[in-house]
């Protein structure tokens, strides 16, 4: 048996906690028992599992898909224990992806056709722990692919911005492209893309993987990430009307608000397969600045103040990635398309922190 003892963080739920993972090598993807992929319908819908669902996207696409396939088919999942509200919206269990057997139980337990894959350690923290980040990311990541081709399961892997490199085209980056990124979060994430293209060609497995941009949501914190401004800006400018903003001013970077990247992931994972020309797709929303968002947050809140205290760390990381992402093969081959540009983002976003807050407020 191969013992991985560590400290073990999952960004997606953003909380540490001791563990050790036990895998045994028998496990190894070199020999599957592979199971043909389950068929699911109308009347059969998927059984789904999201790992790292404490995190930005995770509470947010667990409700999305019980509103389509049903409360009781979608397993939120993570290595702490949840708020109140997420507990009592729906089923969740305890999973570490570095727990093959656990892992494994879990979605045969389950019988679970879909896997969501949220673990991960994000981009600026991943460039504190290195260690941290390459385990939660490459070695949680061959658990997923090892178990998902033995079980015949769907499984999506985001991507990121952070695939790219400072060698790669900018504006727009294409899909197919050098790529190149100096950080582990990158590194990690090319890797996935090929893995998983791999087991695709390799072993049948049903492989999905969007590369998402700086994703803006109002209802959870952001975990780490190099485009984490763009999110706690808002709450800044509600709150207080002052925000400190850590990169420069004119550092332009592709953004996308959660409910165009949730229903986005949905109808990928809906997509039928033949109609998917490759595995790994760049989806686009809307590109801007600090400068830009302050601007168009003015219009609604014209007191707010913002200076500019520039991490280097997370400058460096920006100045590496695309400005703008082309998707337009996610565009031709399942329909997708972005509802929100900036200002209807800088509105709902607004809109939402301003009325929780009031609501926080009267209880």
């Amino acid at each position: 048996m191969q013992l991985l003892r560590g400290a073990v963080k999952h960004a997606g739920s953003g909380v540490e906690t001791l563990t050790s993972a036990v895998r045994g090598f028998g496990s190894s993807s070199q020999h599957f028992r592979t199971s043909p992929p389950p068929s699911c319908t109308d009347a059969d819908p998927p059984k789904v599992l999201i790992t790292g669902g404490l995190g930005q996207l995770g509470v947010g696409l667990a409700k999305l898909l019980r509103r389509r396939f049903g409360k009781s088919n979608v397993i939120l999942s993570d290595i702490r224990k949840p708020p109140s509200h997420v507990y009592h919206n729906g089923p969740f269990i305890f999973s570490d992806i570095l727990d093959y057997k656990n892992l494994r139980e879990i979605v045969v337990n389950n019988n679970i056709s879909w896997l969501v894959h949220y673990s991960a350690v994000l981009s600026a923290v991943g460039e504190n722990n290195f260690a941290l980040a390459r385990e939660v990311n490459i070695t949680g990541l061959h658990n997923i692919l090892d178990i998902a081709t033995e079980h015949g399961l769907r499984v999506f892997v985001p991507s990121t911005i952070g695939a790219f490199g400072p060698s790669s085209p900018r504006d727009p980056a294409p899909e197919l492209c050098v790529q190149r990124p100096r950080t582990i979060y990158g590194v990690s994430k090319v890797h996935a893309e090929l893995m998983g293209e791999y087991y695709h060609h390799r072993y049948g497995l049903d492989f999905r993987c969007l590369r998402y941009p700086g994703i803006i949501s109002a209802d959870s914190q952001p975990g780490g990430g190099t485009t984490d401004y763009a999110v706690q800006i808002f709450h800044a400018a509600v709150k207080t009307g002052r925000f400190e903003c850590n990169l420069r001013s004119d550092t332009r970077l592709p953004m996308m608000y959660i409910d165009d990247c949730l229903r986005a992931t949905l109808e990928f994972l809906e997509a039928p397969a033949e109609s998917l020309l490759g595995r790994t797709y760049n989806i686009n929303a809307t590109s801007f600045t600090p400068r830009d968002l302050v601007r168009e947050i003015q219009k609604g809140l014209p007191d707010l103040e913002v200076t500019y205290n520039v991490d280097p760390i997370r400058q460096a990381i920006a100045d590496g990635w695309p400005m703008a992402l082309e998707d337009t093969a996610a565009r031709r081959d399942w329909g997708w398309k972005h509802e929100y540009g900036l200002a209807k983002l800088v509105r709902t976003m607004l809109t939402h922190i301003a009325t929780g807050n009031q609501l926080a407020q009267t209880h």
